[in-house]
Formats: C-alpha cells, structure tokens, sequence
C-alpha cells in the first residue's frame, strides 16, 4: 500500500484529488494540507510515500516545501499538480525529482494514469540488483513517461509519425495542424494525440477563442 499526502490550498480541490486517490488500487490518503507549512508537519508526522503537490500554496511555494524537506532528511516521492505551464517550473520541478507533472485541470484518468505507473516503478525498483549499467540507467531515468500499449485499431507505424511531428514542432499544435504534416484525417490524428496526452507524453492545453476552445498538443520532452 502506498501512503499519499495530497496538498492543495484550494480545501474543494483536495477533497476532489483526494477521492481520486482512494479510488486507485493500492494508494491510501492518509492525510491532507493546504499550506507549505502544514505540509512539512504532516510529512513529519505521517511519513507518507508520495506527496501531490501544488506549486502555488499561500505560506510557501511547493518546490521550496521540497527543498525545506529534503533538507529535514525526508525522502518521500513528489508528484507536481498544478495549473501552472512554465516550462521553468517544469524543468524547476524535474530537477527537484518529480515524479510527474500533471496540469489542472485534470480528471480521474489522468491520475490513474500517473499513479499507477509510479506503483509499477516503485515495485520494480524496489526489487532491482543494480548488476550493470542498464540498471543504473533505469533508476535514474525513473519517472521518465513509457509509452503503453496502443489502443486497439491504432498502429505503431501512424503513432511514431505523430509523435515525430510533435517533436519537431516549436509550439503546441492542434489535430489539424498535426495532420496536415502527418497526411492522415484530423479525426484519425486526434485519436493519437488524445492518447498521448492521457498517457502523460504530450501536454494539452486550450486555446480559447470564439465558439469551443481548441485543444493544442505538446510533446514533453
């Protein structure tokens, strides 16, 4: 079982991630904060796994929260929830040892995801005997999205080709952009975006405009 602290300032927004949490097998709330401070306390006191953290609390910003408990000699995991898209605060997030950045808003599945993901990392790392460098490869680059299996109907061939565009592009783009470069219908190179971005490779965002906002996909690199 592992042990999460979920941290939000908004008390309605740690209600909500924390019933997501309870719904994931093998993940357990045992406690939530809503500013930096309360949130060293309840690490402290409760010596959770992993920790959901926002960036933006009242007292104290989120990574500033990791340095202070890292730190105190606390090592628990940390998982970034925010609405905040500067690549600075990814990158900032990254080199604190995130295990995940997940953009609000989100729903369920984009949790489950991650989560479930983490827990298999966790389980395979706890059993690793470093015996080469493959090894070490693979408990430095924890965290690092892997790519699940393609949904059926959808081939390796077309994601790669998709995946290759969003690579290349220097801003998010949308289906039709992307499909324009691929040579496949829009609705068709939506269904690969849209996977990508459920599985935690590319970033969605909306444009808003005049009718439905558009949804923009960015590889993360």
């Amino acid at each position: 079982m592992i042990d999460v602290l979920v941290v939000d300032d908004d008390f309605m927004v740690a209600r909500i991630n924390r019933g997501f949490v309870e719904r994931i097998d093998g993940f357990r709330v045992v406690g939530t904060a809503h500013t930096g401070r309360e949130t060293i306390e309840a690490v402290a006191s409760l010596s959770p796994d992993l920790v959901l953290l926002d960036l933006y609390l009242p007292d104290i910003f989120g990574l500033d929260v990791v340095t202070r408990l890292r730190a105190g000699g606390h090592n628990c995991d940390f998982l970034v929830i925010s609405a905040t898209r500067e690549a600075d605060s990814v990158r900032a997030a990254a080199r604190q040892g995130a295990v995940n950045y997940l953009l609000k808003p989100f729903d369920f599945k984009d949790l489950q995801v991650r989560l479930e993901r983490y827990a298999a990392e966790r389980a395979e790392l706890g059993n690793l005997v470093v015996s080469g460098q493959a090894d070490i490869d693979r408990i430095l680059h924890r965290g690092a999205p892997a790519t699940p299996p393609l949904p059926k109907g959808m081939s390796a061939e077309t994601a790669e080709l998709v995946k290759r565009v969003l690579i290349a592009a220097d801003a998010p783009m949308s289906a039709a952009e992307c499909a324009s470069l691929v040579g496949i219908s829009r609705v068709s190179t939506r269904r690969y975006l849209e996977y990508f971005g459920s599985a935690g490779l590319a970033r969605v965002t909306l444009k808003y405009g005049t009718g439905r906002p558009e949804r923009l996909f960015q590889w993360i690199s």
